[in-house]
C-alpha cells in the first residue's frame, strides 16, 4: 500500500502526461524527492503521489476559482482561500490560493511544498501538489467533505435548523407529491424522524476523545519525521474526511506567507512565547492543541486564561459542554483537563511532547468498533459511482463537472423552447393578469442574462408566486440562481419542481443532479445525471428536450 510516484502521478494527471513533463522542466532547482518508504505510505493508501500542477489545470478543477467553490476564506490576518475543486480524473480536491507575492521566491516555496508533499499519514489530510505557475502560488490536497470540528463543535444548531428548513420548505411545495418529499427528506439526510429525536445534535463524548487522539497522532506523526512546527493549529484545521474520521489539515505545516505570522487568531488564545518573540516553536504546537482539548471539553472557543481559573477552583463541571447533559466520565473529563492544563502551562518547557499526548489519550478511546460516521450522524460513504452509462449532451458534460458558468450559457442560449404546450389560458386570464406576470419574468430574464442572480430570484419569484403559468424554464433558471448563491437546497427544490411540470424533461433532471453534487450526494448526483442522459437519448430522433 506503499505510495509508487510513477504510477500516483499518471492517476492525478492522466490527460496531461506530457504537459507534466514540460511542468517538471521547471523545476530543475527543486529539492529530489523520495516517495514516501511503505512503512510511511502504508496508511494512505490510494494518495496520489507528491506532484506539480499547472494553473490551468487548477483554474479548471474549481471553475476559474469561482466564488461558488470557495469552501474557506478568512479576513486580512490570513487573507488566503481555499477552493473546492475537481480534476478531469473524479477526483476532489481542495486548493489553497496565497495572495501575490506571498511567497515571491518560486524555490523557496517549492522547497516548502515539497517537505510537507513527502508526507503520508492516515491521521492527515494530505498534500498532493503545489503549483508554482509565475507570481500564482498554490497548495492542492485531499478534500474532505464532512466539515470542520469548529463547525460541529459550534455550530450544530446553525445546521440543525436549516435541515428542518429543508424539511419545511419541501413539504411546503404544493406540486410535490408525498412520495417525492420522502425521496427529498432522504436525499438530504433531513428526515424529520431524526429531527425531532434529536439525533443531529453536538459531537457525543465518544467522538470527542477520538478527536483528541487522532489529533494527537498527527501531531506525533509529524514531529518524527522532522515536521515538528504547526502553524495556527485550531478546531477550524481539524477537518472530517468521507468516513467521518477526523483530520488534521496539511495547510497548517505552512505559513500564509514567507514573512507571515504563524497565529491568525486572537491574542487570546495564542501561546505566550509566541506573543514574545514571534517565533513558532513545538512546545507552541502543544499549547495550541491545549486550546482545542478546551474546545472538546466545552463546545465553546473559550480563553485559556479562563479555563485555567476554572480548573484551578476545581470547576470542571462548569468547563464541561452542557449539550453533552452529563453523558460523559467524569474521570475521562478529569484527565483530558488535566492533559489541557499540562499544555497550557506558562512555560513552555513544562508541557508535555507529542508522545505523551497519544500515551495520555490512547487508553480513554471508547466505542472502538463505532464508525466515525455514525458518531458524527452523517450518511455512511459510498465509493464513487461509475460513469455515465449514456453518452453526454453539452448540458450533460457541463453538469457532470458542475460547470455553472456552461450550464447558464446553455439556459440562456435554449431560452424557453421547452416551455411550449405547458400552460393554457383563458383571454381573460390574459387580460387581468399576464402583462405584469410577463414583465417580471422579463426583468429576470435580463437580469439571469446579465448575471445579476439575486435579482433573477426575486423577478423569477414574482413570476412563481402568482401561479396563472407555470414554466419548467423559470424552475431550471432559478435553480441556477440558487446554485451560484450558494444555496443547494433551494436549487434542488426547484429542479425538482420543473420535473413535476415537465415529467420527462431532461434538464430537470440534469439541475438535480448538479444540485445533489453540491450537497455531496454524489451517488445521487451520478444516478441522476444518468436518467437525464437517458431521456436525452430517447429524444434524439424528436420532441422535447433539453
Amino acid at each position: 500500500m506503499g505510495c509508487c510516484e510513477s504510477s500516483f502521478l499518471t492517476e492525478t494527471h492522466p490527460e496531461k502526461d506530457d504537459q507534466h513533463h514540460h511542468n517538471n522542466s521547471h523545476n530543475t532547482q527543486n529539492p529530489p524527492f523520495s516517495p514516501p518508504s511503505p512503512a510511511d505510505g502504508a496508511a494512505a493508501g490510494g494518495v496520489p503521489s507528491f506532484s506539480e500542477f499547472s494553473f490551468s489545470d487548477l483554474k479548471a478543477a474549481t471553475n476559474n476559482f469561482s466564488s461558488d467553490s470557495i469552501v474557506s476564506e478568512s479576513g486580512e490576518k490570513a487573507p488566503n482561500i481555499v477552493y473546492k475543486g475537481r480534476l478531469q480524473n473524479r477526483r476532489w480536491i481542495a486548493v489553497k490560493k496565497f495572495t501575490k507575492m506571498a511567497w515571491p521566491d518560486p524555490k523557496q516555496f517549492a522547497e516548502e511544498a515539497w517537505g510537507v508533499g513527502r508526507l503520508r499519514h492516515q491521521r492527515l489530510a494530505n498534500l498532493i501538489g503545489y503549483c508554482c505557475d509565475g507570481d500564482e502560488r498554490l497548495l492542492v490536497a485531499e478534500y474532505m467533505p464532512n466539515d470542520t470540528l469548529a463547525k460541529h463543535l459550534f455550530h450544530w444548531m446553525v445546521r440543525i435548523w436549516e435541515k428542518a428548513g429543508n424539511v419545511a420548505g419541501f413539504v411546503s411545495s404544493s406540486c410535490l407529491k408525498l412520495e417525492s418529499w420522502i425521496t427529498v427528506c432522504f436525499r438530504l439526510n433531513s428526515g424529520l424522524s431524526s429531527f425531532l429525536t434529536g439525533e443531529n445534535q453536538t459531537i457525543e463524548w465518544a467522538m470527542r476523545l477520538r478527536v483528541a487522539l487522532f489529533i494527537a497522532e498527527a501531531l506525533d506523526f509529524c514531529s518524527t519525521e522532522s515536521r515538528s512546527l504547526y502553524h495556527d493549529l485550531n478546531a477550524y484545521r481539524v477537518l472530517f474526511d468521507e468516513d467521518g474520521d477526523p483530520r488534521l489539515s496539511c495547510f497548517g505545516l505552512m505559513k500564509n506567507s514567507r514573512d507571515g505570522k504563524s497565529y491568525s487568531t486572537n491574542l487570546a488564545y495564542t501561546p505566550p512565547e509566541y506573543l514574545r518573540n514571534g517565533r513558532v516553536t513545538p512546545e507552541s504546537v502543544i499549547y495550541s492543541f491545549g486550546t482545542v482539548l478546551l474546545d472538546l471539553l466545552s463546545g465553546k472557543h473559550i480563553p485559556p486564561s479562563h479555563a485555567l481559573d476554572l480548573i484551578r477552583d476545581k470547576n470542571i463541571i462548569l468547563l464541561m459542554d452542557s449539550h453533552l447533559e452529563g453523558n460523559f466520565s467524569t474521570e475521562e473529563a478529569t484527565t483530558v483537563v488535566g492533559l489541557a492544563s499540562q499544555c497550557l502551562q506558562y512555560e513552555p518547557r513544562e508541557r508535555p511532547n507529542t508522545k505523551d499526548l497519544v500515551a495520555t489519550l490512547a487508553p480513554l478511546k471508547t466505542k472502538p468498533d463505532v464508525p466515525s460516521y455514525v458518531m458524527l450522524g452523517i450518511p455512511k460513504h459510498e465509493d464513487a459511482p461509475p460513469t455515465p452509462q449514456h453518452p453526454l449532451s453539452p448540458m450533460g458534460e457541463a453538469c457532470s463537472r458542475l460547470d455553472l458558468t456552461a450550464i447558464h450559457q446553455i439556459l440562456v442560449m435554449t431560452h424557453y423552447r421547452d416551455d411550449e404546450g405547458t400552460n393554457e389560458l383563458s383571454f381573460q386570464e390574459w387580460t387581468q393578469q399576464m402583462r405584469d406576470m410577463l414583465e417580471a419574468r422579463k426583468r429576470g430574464d435580463f437580469a439571469f442574462r446579465d448575471k445579476d442572480f439575486k435579482t433573477a430570484i426575486d423577478c423569477y419569484s414574482q413570476f412563481v408566486d402568482v401561479g396563472t403559468m407555470v414554466s419548467p424554464t423559470v424552475y431550471a433558471r432559478r435553480s441556477l440562481c440558487y446554485l451560484l448563491c450558494d444555496q443547494p437546497d433551494a436549487a434542488l427544490r426547484d429542479a425538482m419542481q420543473a420535473q413535476c411540470v415537465y415529467p420527462d424533461w431532461p434538464t430537470a433532471f440534469y439541475m438535480q443532479s448538479v444540485a445533489l453534487a453540491k450537497l455531496d450526494m454524489h451517488k445521487d448526483a451520478a444516478d441522476m445525471l444518468n436518467e437525464a442522459a437517458g431521456l436525452e437519448e430517447k429524444r434524439q430522433k424528436g420532441g422535447r428536450g433539453s
